[in-house]
């Protein structure tokens, strides 16, 4: 294999634009509006006519993101293309939501998720980085919507899933849609300097991965009951659905590490490092596959693996992850870790053909199918990554202006 400086910046910024060529411009629909969703490895169409909420959302971070990181004006348009779609076609009044899945821009399921809504505020937030007009009028409207529907204050956590019009909420908590709200709040502090967020983002951080680990030897386990005690048997015999997979995700502990040293830049507070190392380092000596490299997808509760397959975007959170670290602590072995990760990923899931990423490999490093990027996928994990990986390097102690 090639020599190659994973670290250098300029190494991570031309892997960003290499990503983005693939989807550029072709995910961009410019006659309906919105982005095009499903792409076969070659970069191919396969289906012209869904929008799903999480993709329309994670495209418009990946553009605003690249906006700003590249001041590049034809990408904070995309971006604004992107955000238009979200206020237009997703953004359902009579229902006070957002679609979950559009149909030629007919909604098809309206059911309102958390998870949706954190989104929808990360890109907004995202968008505001870049000075995309009416990204602070999507952010206030996602913030209400997720504030006055999904919040709990007696338990300091967003509830779950609510059904269309808001009549019915589900018993069911995870700890996703939490995490990636406070993915969300991070943002939205870092584009406003509103500490409100921040301090919300630390609060739901501390609740799932301080109080709600002990339930779980120190794991963040992903499926709670309304009382958010821990639901052992939720999707048991579906371990392998797309946003609610059962057993202990590898790459959710390693991205609440992540996460946990982005708040360490803001806040100060002794136990954010090594909460975050803790769950980076118990994780990666039971999730890294010693026989063919990479990162599994999930371990049962009593360490063994559930799920052997490799998913892309556990690599990326979890490289990201190990740059944070080995930058906070001074720790070199993170940075062992950082490019044992990245040389496993450019040997099996970056595509040096077509661009982008594999989305998912056997236990032996095979692809399923040709289908790089279902709904869902954008490489929003991968860019993202790269841009922590630059960002720990050069702005490890910062505050927004």
């Amino acid at each position: 294999m090639q020599s190659v400086n994973f670290r250098d910046p300029d190494f991570l910024e031309d892997h960003i634009r290499r990503i983005l060529a693939f989807y550029h411009p072709r995910c961009v629909d410019r006659e309906h509006g919105g982005f095009f969703q499903h792409f076969r490895d070659d970069g191919s169409v396969y289906d012209h006519a869904t929008r799903h909420l999480v993709s329309s959302t994670r495209f418009v971070f990946n553009y605003a993101s690249a906006a700003t990181h590249f001041q590049n004006s034809e990408y904070r348009d995309v971006a604004e293309h992107g955000l238009s779609f979200l206020l237009e076609a997703h953004w359902q009044p009579p229902q006070q939501g957002f679609a979950w899945v559009l149909n030629n821009r007919e909604a098809s399921d309206e059911v309102n998720y958390c998870y949706g809504l954190a989104f929808v505020v990360l890109a907004a937030a995202s968008a505001m980085k870049a000075s995309v007009p009416r990204a602070f009028e999507v952010l206030e409207l996602a913030i209400d919507v997720l504030d006055s529907r999904f919040w709990i204050d007696a338990d300091g956590l967003y509830a779950d899933e609510a059904s269309v019009g808001w009549t019915t909420l589900s018993e069911y908590r995870g700890q996703n849609a939490n995490m990636h709200g406070c993915e969300a709040l991070i943002a939205s502090y870092e584009a406003t300097g509103e500490s409100r967020y921040l301090h919300r983002a630390l609060a739901i951080a501390r609740r799932v991965t301080k109080d709600l680990t002990q339930q779980c030897d120190g794991f963040v386990w992903e499926h709670y009951d309304a009382r958010w005690k821990v639901d052992w048997e939720f999707n048991r015999d579906n371990p392998k659905d797309l946003f609610r997979p059962w057993g202990i995700q590898a790459g959710h502990q390693t991205e609440w590490a992540k996460l946990l040293v982005i708040l360490d830049r803001y806040c100060d507070e002794e136990w954010l490092l090594p909460t975050a190392q803790d769950l980076f380092d118990r994780t990666l000596r039971r999730a890294w596959d010693a026989e063919h490299g990479g990162i599994v997808y999930g371990n049962a509760p009593d360490g063994s693996v559930c799920d052997d397959d490799k998913y892309f975007w556990v690599q990326a959170e979890t490289f990201a992850a190990a740059a944070a670290l080995a930058v906070a602590t001074g720790n070199d072995e993170y940075w062992d870790w950082y490019d044992r990760i990245w040389k496993y990923s450019w040997s099996h899931f970056v595509d040096h053909e077509h661009g982008a990423w594999f989305r998912i490999l056997t236990p032996d490093n095979r692809k399923y199918d040709d289908l790089k990027s279902p709904a869902g996928k954008t490489d929003y994990h991968t860019m993202g990554a790269c841009y922590e990986a630059i960002r720990s390097q050069t702005e490890s102690s910062s505050s927004p202006g």
